[in-house]
């Protein structure tokens, strides 16, 4: 009976749960003009506590090392088991990080609402980074986890959690227009408790299984079906909430179907563990984590590939984070995640004053918002299953998905910087699209190049270029800009003046990366074509 309960399949259920209830980061722009009137503070000074939040939301080295501590990588026997590894596992990343979470936002409620003094502002920075480090935390565990049960098919699985971590923030906006609407102290309280009721709730489903066979695709497909139903689903609803005012039942109608169609993972799961236990052989420990290692291609196809006189990454070796950083690849990655990540933060930290900028009402702002949400979506799902066919199906490396999308990047930029009539649900969608996508492909990317032993703390620490990207241009460029356009008695600036020139250097910035990217494509090129695509097929084989 237990086996029905502890399987990978109720895992991906499980972290599919935690991943859409985590990402209140995305919800800020639902909340910041709060903060801003609550607080006295100016445009850069909110930007700057956005900062603050994305530095935590995106810097999960913290997680990674933690997540290495607790997972071993080898499987011990059964004499050699100690009470720290029957005790050890994922879960314990899991409640770290709802703890962080929680303590985070109850502070930024409590001073909002007056039940604390007002805060400075680096303890107001303070708070941010810790409610958003939290997600960090659960989004480590998701993805490392479900790429160690799954990894032959790495890209469709990290876009599943990487997916429904950025449908997250239109889910918690839908869920806030039903209960919270017009009252965004509460919602902030909600932020609070949710995720982390829900993550300690499904914390200990979370185990990493040893899998003997690799024909899954089919049970993950159903997954994503699932999810793009719910996608089209969400997209009805905000086009709806566009144009008519729902009343309250009607709100808490639809809102109820969502959280049936999001309870229908659960069934899926039960369905395709029925078929791993009629065809596929699968061992579990339920005091133990380990399983995949980083497979290694045999000797003799090794001996084939290498060639000293070749200036290719190392051949299928786990390198830690130190290796990691001593490879110009690490550094590729790191610069093209700048612009791709960072840019697509300093976008939706301004969605609001985008928006009041050009004249666009607050409902039409907030369903941008969670449109946007729906774009960072399908390119987080999208980049994981094109990546995977475009390996599988004609064998082109994954940096080259990932170069096309900064390009496309660009022309996202200069559309929200030429200021014409519907740029607004033009341009965000191309950027929040190209941002998906890259956050599905690093890890990805990342996985295959440097191994998975390590590549909790590797990718995280790649990730740590998007809250140093927003800082830069969130602040220093956007931030920095709209005030020196903006009105000295209120702070607030109209036209289309107010970002113009600020997203025309975010379009210059990607236009570098994507620079960067396409000289990462030719580098790696060989590595992919000699040794992961041959990985691949001895895997399937």
């Amino acid at each position: 009976m237990m086996e029905w309960v502890a399987n990978r399949w109720v895992g991906v259920a499980a972290s599919i749960w935690i991943q859409w209830s985590c990402g209140a980061s995305y919800t800020f722009s639902i909340y910041s003009p709060l903060l801003k009137s609550t607080q006295s503070y100016d445009q850069s000074t909110l930007d700057t506590v956005s900062v603050f939040k994305d530095i935590g939301a995106n810097f999960g080295v913290l997680s990674g090392l933690l997540y290495s501590a607790v997972t071993p990588h080898t499987i011990p026997l059964p004499s050699n088991k100690s009470k720290w590894t029957s005790l050890a596992g994922p879960w314990i990343v899991v409640a770290a990080g709802a703890v962080q979470s929680f303590v985070g936002f109850f502070f930024i409620w409590a001073s909002v609402v007056g039940f604390i003094h007002q805060p400075p502002v680096p303890l107001m920075c303070f708070f941010a980074w810790l409610a958003s480090n939290g997600q960090t935390f659960l989004n480590t565990t998701n993805v490392v986890t479900g790429l160690r049960n799954f990894p032959q098919y790495s890209g469709t699985i990290i876009g599943i959690m990487k997916g429904f971590l950025g449908l997250s923030g239109a889910i918690l906006i839908q869920l806030y227009h039903t209960f919270f609407d017009g009252d965004p102290a509460t919602f902030l309280l909600m932020l609070a408790c949710l995720p982390a009721f829900i993550s300690l709730f499904f914390m200990f489903l979370l185990r990493i299984y040893e899998v003997q066979d690799c024909d899954y695709k089919k049970q993950l497909d159903v997954f994503s079906v699932v999810t793009a139903i719910i996608v089209v689903y969400l997209m009805f609803i905000i086009v709806l909430q566009n144009f008519v005012s729902l009343p309250y039942w009607a709100r808490v109608f639809t809102f109820v179907v969502l959280m049936v169609l999001l309870a229908s993972p659960f069934g899926i799961a039960v369905k395709a563990h029925w078929e791993d236990s009629r065809g596929f052989s699968q061992a579990c420990s339920i005091e133990t984590a380990p399983t995949i290692e980083y497979q290694e291609l045999p000797r003799e196809e090794v001996q084939q590939v290498q060639d000293p006189l070749d200036d290719v990454l190392p051949l299928a070796q786990e390198m830690n984070l130190l290796q990691a950083m001593c490879t110009v690849e690490f550094w590729m990655l790191f610069v093209t995640m700048i612009s791709g990540l960072g840019s697509g933060l300093a976008t939706i930290n301004n969605m609001s004053q985008i928006g009041q900028s050009l004249g666009y009402s607050t409902i039409e702002i907030n369903n941008m918002v969670s449109l946007w949400s729906m774009w960072n979506f399908l390119g987080r799902f999208g980049g994981g299953h094109v990546s995977d066919y475009i390996m599988h199906k004609r064998g082109w490396p994954r940096p080259l998905l990932m170069t096309v999308t900064l390009g496309i990047m660009i022309l996202g930029h200069v559309i929200i910087a030429s200021g014409f009539p519907g740029n607004f649900y033009l341009g965000p969608v191309l950027v929040g699209i190209c941002y998906g996508t890259n956050w599905s492909l690093m890890p990805t990317i990342t996985y295959e190049i440097f191994g998975v032993k390590h590549m909790g703390t590797i990718f995280n620490t790649i990730a740590a270029a998007s809250p140093l990207g927003s800082y830069i241009l969130s602040v220093r460029v956007v931030g920095y800009i709209y005030d020196k356009e903006a009105n000295k008695e209120d702070n607030s600036c109209f036209g289309i003046h107010c970002f113009m020139s600020s997203f025309l250097i975010l379009a210059g910035v990607a236009f570098l990366a994507f620079l960067v990217g396409l000289a990462l494509y030719f580098r790696t090129q060989k590595f992919y074509t000699q040794v992961v695509l041959r990985r691949l097929k001895h895997n399937a084989r």
